[in-house]
């Protein structure tokens, strides 16, 4: 079962936002368990690009077919330089760590090992129809 969007995410506000963002990175981390974006994706602009990447690589290698092994999870460490922009968006980045995992592409393919690391999340956040922020867009950097 997909988490649900806690009260304090809900509305427009600078702290509705800020919630949101760890409630998203919860979907991002029930999709790589899963392999199913759509909790996430239901919960982003469907222009997002960097959505439907990360929704294209979770379909393909997750926990669940044994394409993520160890700890993939990510976790939100901080939020730096979150602002209201002139167009009504909520922009900023997040640190975001992950710990050590293997990563095995296709079916039989020997893993990858990949190391713990922290990373940034580059974000814009829009106002959905309902009142409350959904990701407009995003990007992982390591």
């Amino acid at each position: 079962m997909p988490p649900t969007r806690p009260a304090p995410a809900a509305g427009a506000t600078l702290a509705a936002g800020e919630a949101f963002l760890k409630y998203y990175v919860d979907l991002l981390n029930y999709a790589y368990t899963t392999g199913d974006p759509e909790p996430f994706l239901t919960q982003s602009d469907k222009d997002c690009e960097g959505c439907q990447g990360l929704a294209d690589y979770v379909r393909k290698i997750n926990g669940k077919n044994g394409g993520l092994r160890g700890d993939y999870k990510n976790t939100l460490l901080d939020l730096n330089e979150i602002s209201r922009s002139e167009d009504g968006h909520l922009r900023g980045t997040a640190a975001i760590k992950s710990g050590t995992y293997e990563e095995v592409a296709t079916p039989g393919a020997s893993p990858l090992q990949q190391a713990g690391r922290t990373g940034t999340m580059e974000f814009a956040l829009s106002p959905s129809p309902s009142s409350d922020w959904i990701m407009f867009e995003m990007a992982l950097r390591e």
